[in-house]
């Protein structure tokens, strides 16, 4: 991965363009750590992109195939790869937006799932791949596509691998949207100039409270909700805030 840092936005490139950026085990802890040690007071958003014509083609086939594993040892090397790069996707409380330059396949449509803002050119195709080599979606699909497609959807696309444009990936609610291949950093660059204008802690802490209640009854969610906002309001970001609605100018926030 090429890693750069400009103006408050972390852009992690996957540069494996030969190999369409596939992932080995090595490549989805590189970015678990990268994700893990992303800090709100430092950056405004972390930008996802794949070097040459794909986004990703998902898990590295070749070096997958080369474990000798029983599935005890399959479960904790994926468990500490493609397992906790989901998890500190979920976890970071810096934004994470996707900039899908061109094909997203099985592991590489799950890092577009687990982005909280993903925008695709509309050459870029999707595919929840995994059945096609014998294998369930992972890296998040199985807990992330029914929230976001559907759960007939969701099958759809896990029990087929079919796969599918741009457009249909928008309509599906899978990205934010599909736009011509010329104007994808136009479309990005206006989203970060947003989120640099945003407290950046505020969100991470309405993303925690976000995922932390997908999996709440009413009761439980409206408590924790309660108890995000109470920490919320403590915070130098909401003190600014209020500053500047009452003095009617535009907030100076310093993360």
């Amino acid at each position: 991965m090429e890693i750069t840092e400009h103006d408050g936005v972390r852009t992690v490139t996957f540069d494996r363009p030969d190999a369409l950026n596939a992932f080995t085990t090595e490549n989805a802890a590189d970015l678990a750590d990268t994700l893990a040690a992303s800090d709100p007071v430092e950056l405004d958003a972390i930008v996802l992109t794949g070097e040459g014509r794909a986004f990703s083609a998902g898990g590295d086939l070749e070096s997958i195939a080369a474990f000798e594993e029983m599935p005890a040892e399959a479960y904790e090397r994926i468990d500490d790869t493609f397992g906790r790069l989901a998890e500190e996707a979920l976890d970071c409380r810096v934004p994470i937006v996707a900039r899908v330059n061109g094909d997203a396949i099985g592991a590489g449509m799950a890092i577009v799932a687990l982005s909280d803002f993903a925008y695709a050119a509309d050459v870029a195709r999707f595919s929840a791949a995994f059945v096609r080599v014998g294998l369930i979606p992972d890296t998040g699909g199985t807990f992330l596509l029914p929230r976001l497609v559907g759960l007939r959807a969701a099958k759809e696309l896990a029990f087929t691998g079919r796969f599918f444009g741009a457009e249909e990936a928008a309509e599906l609610e899978l990205i934010n949207g599909a736009v011509p291949e010329a104007e994808l950093d136009e479309r990005i660059e206006e989203l970060l100039d947003v989120l640099r204008e945003r407290p950046t802690r505020t969100i991470g802490m309405a993303k925690r409270a976000i995922h932390a209640n997908l999996g709440r009854g009413l009761e439980e969610a409206l408590d924790y909700e309660n108890v995000i906002q109470s920490q919320a309001m403590g915070t130098d970001e909401h003190q600014e805030g209020v500053s500047a609605f009452l003095k009617e100018r535009e907030p100076e926030f310093q993360s």
